[in-house]
């Protein structure tokens, strides 16, 4: 008996004549993923095969696997050749012990066979109530499900779970986007959200030091940091920002400074995407959540952008399910440090909420100096490559 871990592939299933070439970006992908551990790659029909690994890599090689998008679900499976009574006596020591209903769940792609997958079931069941008297068969809710999956290749997979992956489109397959990344908790699920959608990711982030902290610059780099390991490698641009706020800040009335302030950071955000072939812009706004994410304001903020399309992939969602992502893919704690960042310098009391374009334009064209400040921002911006922590 050998140990190996069946990979499956979700929606790239459903792909026509271009269903090679997402496979090759997931396998790719995977491969990436699993970098630095020994391990073989098999390749079967609809499934992928990780073996030859070391047993004390498992949980790492599955915690991976985990977040590679395009994979729906892994399980960790007994590898046997097809054979009744070797197949009778995996699924035996398979039990769980503290078990008390089962059921075996058999797919029988090898149609060679002399019984189909209800007679193979029953007949491994019958095996199980042999070695475990005191068990029952329930099919509906048993505590216990074991399942055989029996190739065509003499081979059959025996496991007691599935276990979900991150599942989407693989990373790559759906062009280059540029994240506007704050240290809130939503632009970082934004990102996430797009490179589940197969968008590999590249981020910019301003900062206006001294008025915020290198602490809030860090915190950035680590949630980043943090999303390199569903999205693969971001390069970060950490654009310096004070010259332009404190401008906005001199010139414009204080309740349009927000919108301005917005206004400008995607056109500097649109400017230096289209200088590193990104197609798009990605943002984290939600409609309705704050001053600035009302209709009226997204509308005006977009103006601003000329070529790009905007993606908010979280405009529908409330704050409690983007807080609950944020939980589950690890950067609900590092959004919750107390760093000020540059959106909240110079906060207005009473921002405007629903603001006119034609106002927002002639309150910007106020700054002077304003193009060469933007220039000089783009210039100066600081570049991070960030890769997931087992790449560097």
């Amino acid at each position: 008996m050998q140990e190996t871990i069946l990979v499956r592939y979700g929606e790239i299933f459903l792909k026509g004549r271009n269903k090679g070439y997402f496979e090759s970006v997931l396998i790719s992908n995977i491969k990436r993923a699993l970098h630095g551990l020994r391990y073989t790659f098999v390749r079967t029909q609809n499934r992928y095969h990780i073996e030859d690994y070391d047993a004390f890599d498992r949980d790492e090689i599955v915690g991976r696997l985990q977040k590679v998008f395009g994979l729906h679900s892994l399980s960790v499976a007994a590898k046997v050749a097809t054979d009744y009574d070797l197949l009778a006596q995996t699924v035996v020591e398979r039990m769980p012990a503290d078990a008390k209903t089962f059921r075996i769940t058999v797919n029988r792609a090898d149609k060679r066979l002399d019984k189909n997958s209800t007679q193979i079931a029953a007949m491994l069941g019958g095996k199980v109530l042999e070695a475990y008297p005191q068990l029952r068969v329930d099919l509906h809710r048993p505590q216990a499900e074991i399942m055989v999956d029996i190739r065509e290749r003499g081979y059959s997979y025996v496991f007691c779970d599935k276990i979900l992956c991150a599942q989407g489109m693989p990373v790559g397959t759906s062009g280059k986007g540029m994240l506007l990344l704050s240290g809130g908790f939503d632009s970082p699920v934004a990102g996430y959200r797009m490179a589940r959608r197969g968008m590999s990711i590249s981020a910019i982030h301003y900062h206006s030091y001294p008025h915020t902290s290198e602490q809030a610059k860090q915190k950035v780099v680590d949630l980043a940091r943090t999303l390199t390991d569903y999205c693969g490698e971001i390069t970060l641009y950490a654009i310096p920002f004070t010259q332009i706020q404190e401008a906005i800040h001199r010139y414009c009335r204080a309740d349009f400074m927000i919108t301005i302030m917005r206004r400008i950071m995607v056109e500097i955000a649109e400017r230096v995407a289209k200088q590193h072939d990104c197609g798009a812009l990605i943002t984290g706004e939600s409609l309705g959540q704050v001053a600035s994410q009302t209709m009226q304001s997204i509308t005006v903020t977009n103006q601003a952008v000329r070529d790009l399309p905007v993606f908010r992939p979280l405009i529908g969602m409330d704050k409690t399910e983007i807080m609950e992502t944020a939980q589950q893919i690890g950067t609900y704690a590092l959004s919750e440090l107390p760093y000020q960042d540059c959106c909240t310098v110079f906060l207005p009391k009473n921002p405007v909420i629903k603001p006119s374009l034609e106002t927002a334009c002639k309150e910007q064209e106020k700054i002077e100096g304003l193009a060469e400040m933007i220039d000089a921002a783009i210039r100066d911006a600081e570049i991070l490559t960030l890769r997931p922590r087992y790449a560097e």
